[in-house]
């Protein structure tokens, strides 16, 4: 089980048949609070010990703050994040500089007001969003494609808030995007994105710094409206879900205790890999996350 992408979690990893499988979409689904980030920060940190780089986080959040990646980072693994710039210039020619392009975490979208679904907009002010979104997208090329080729083999996608109808999300719309159109993009079709007229001047570095697409993993953070962990078990998939593309997805809940609510997690899909389906309890630790044994 080397090739899996474990999580820094070994309970959790032996629950998942050693790992996540590279080139695949996790999606880790739950509530607020019910620490969705925390293990999103413990698998992007468990990159050191076996790519040699940790992952890195790419933000999504619209309504509020950004999520606590730096908080959570600081506190469980000493490590101090570094923030890409978003001041709308994307600076192709520092993407071979390591020490300007390897960035940990990217909040793009953290003033586009409290936008999350086409309903919040009129027409004018959709027309505007899309040309706002294009802008900001070239951004993330570059955010991403710069860690790629430095050795980053993790990817979070944080910040994807919950809405009454998935397919009206635009965070789902902007996930669907950076996954299927930059994470899952091979390297050399990404540069063309990224360098345009100048891709030819960079086709040797380019060439000399590949990297295999189906070698990154990509787990995405979702809020969900249900709280109870058996709500979840049994939550629909709509159109437009992103769970129904996911190789893999992880429910964390509140669960019934007596007359105490506790939290466990569930495996409710794991495509490829014998998993462990039992629904475990969890606590949430100074550490991170602990589950029962």
């Amino acid at each position: 089980m080397s090739d899996r992408l474990q999580t820094g979690i070994p309970p959790l990893d032996e629950m998942l048949g050693g790992g996540l499988l590279p080139g695949k979409l996790t999606v880790v689904l739950g509530a607020t609070g019910i620490g969705k980030t925390q293990l999103g920060v413990s698998f992007a940190n468990q990159g050191a010990a076996q790519e040699g780089e940790r992952g890195i986080f790419f933000d999504l959040t619209s309504r509020g703050d950004s999520q606590n990646h730096l908080d959570y980072a600081r506190r469980l693994f000493d490590w101090e994040l570094a923030a890409a710039e978003v001041n709308g210039h994307v600076a192709t020619d520092t993407i071979w500089d390591r020490s300007q392009t390897r960035r940990d975490v990217m909040h793009l979208f953290r003033d586009a007001g409290r936008r999350v679904t086409s309903a919040d907009m009129d027409a004018d002010e959709w027309r505007l969003w899309k040309s706002e979104q294009i802008k900001k997208l070239d951004q993330a090329i570059a955010f991403f494609y710069g860690n790629f080729v430095h050795g980053v083999r993790r990817a979070v996608i944080d910040g994807i808030e919950p809405v009454d109808r998935a397919a009206e999300s635009i965070q789902f719309e902007l996930f669907e995007y950076v996954y299927q159109q930059i994470i899952r993009k091979e390297h050399d079709w990404l540069a063309r994105d990224l360098f345009r007229v100048h891709f030819r001047e960079n086709a040797d570095k380019v060439a000399e710094t590949a990297y295999d697409h189906e070698s990154i993993g990509g787990m995405l953070l979702a809020t969900s409206h249900e709280v109870m962990l058996d709500d979840l078990i049994t939550r629909p998939i709509e159109s437009g879900d992103v769970l129904s593309n996911a190789n893999t997805i992880i429910l964390m809940g509140k669960v019934r205790e007596g007359n105490r609510m506790g939290r466990a997690i569930y495996i409710a899909k794991h495509r490829g890999s014998a998993c462990d389906e039992s629904i475990v309890p969890y606590v949430i630790e100074e550490s991170g996350l602990r589950l029962a044994p």
